[in-house]
């Protein structure tokens, strides 16, 4: 369990790893959802692209523009 509401189910499309960070590319109903993490969480959890996963957006801020 986690306690955010906004769990977005999604599938890695990409993954970029770097020294110390990695980029998680993740298809969300069409749209793109990136997140910064580290090489050590991606490769504690064995992410692999094409595997289903949730986008967990916590926020403290959302903005809108038009």
């Amino acid at each position: 369990m986690i306690s955010a509401r906004n769990q977005l189910p999604g599938t890695i499309k990409s993954i970029t790893l770097g020294a110390v960070m990695a980029e998680v590319v993740m298809d969300v109903g069409g749209a793109e959802v990136v997140a910064a993490i580290t090489r050590n969480s991606v490769e504690a959890m064995g992410l692999k692209e094409g595997d289903s996963v949730q986008a967990v957006v916590k926020a403290t801020e959302v903005m809108v523009q038009k």
